[in-house]
């Protein structure tokens, strides 16, 4: 079994949770609250900046060529290329950039970001790529059923589009070979990479809640 797919059987329990929570099942339906879509829309781009930091610092930790080239690569696309499509994204929405850049981290999102990037910094290769992988992978999955639920076109249907799109489906190929191949070089780093990979897919379940119940912070307030 590919080190990948022992990573999906670990978590298949968070893999399933996720598709049942009803951010995702009314967002597949298109019957999802507006404010809770636009709540997701803006805490994603803030989760991006740190999600391309996490890909730069890997690729510090790289040994060859290839890997690190990919790794750099990878953010500066986020960077360059998914933030604009991002940003036209929440335009079709009614989000400019403006509010998304003016937009405070809520609590889960301040959690999964720094998990991302004291991984990034303390962490090893093998380690970042574990918790990196339930993003692109979940996203794909959960995206994959929302199409199969969905009975027909609706507001939300670009979101469906874009995360089962061949572009999406490329990247989340790659980020599998990078984990099968850093399980296969660092056998001793397997304990260390499942809990990585469980940790960081226990936040994608909260990103789901969070947006469902547009979580903020109850006292005070902090700009990140």
């Amino acid at each position: 079994m590919a080190f990948s797919d022992r990573l999906l059987e670990t978590g298949a329990d968070l893999w399933d949770a996720q598709k049942r929570h009803p951010f995702v099942r009314e967002l597949a339906d298109g019957t999802l609250a507006e404010e809770a879509f636009l709540h997701w829309v803006r805490q994603d781009y803030r989760y991006l900046l740190d999600y391309a930091r996490t890909f730069a610092m890997a690729g510090t930790k790289a040994r060859d060529e290839e890997t690190m080239t990919h790794l750099m690569d990878v953010a500066h696309t986020i960077l360059d290329y998914e933030m604009d499509l991002h940003r036209e994204f929440a335009a079709d929405y009614g989000i400019d950039r403006s509010d998304l850049e003016s937009t405070e981290k809520a609590p889960t999102c301040v959690a999964y970001t720094n998990f991302l990037v004291r991984t990034a910094s303390e962490g090893s290769l093998a380690e970042i790529a574990a918790a990196i992988y339930p993003c692109g992978q979940g996203y794909l999955d959960v995206a994959e059923h929302m199409a199969d639920r969905a009975t027909g076109e609706h507001r939300y249907t670009p979101f469906i589009e874009k995360y089962t799109s061949d572009e999406f489906r490329e990247a989340v190929d790659w980020m599998r070979t990078f984990v099968d191949r850093c399980g296969e070089r660092y056998p001793g780093e397997h304990e260390a990479m499942e809990e990585a990979f469980l940790t960081s897919a226990r936040l994608e379940y909260r990103f789901w809640e969070m947006a469902y119940t547009r979580e903020g912070w109850d006292v005070g307030s902090t700009e990140y």
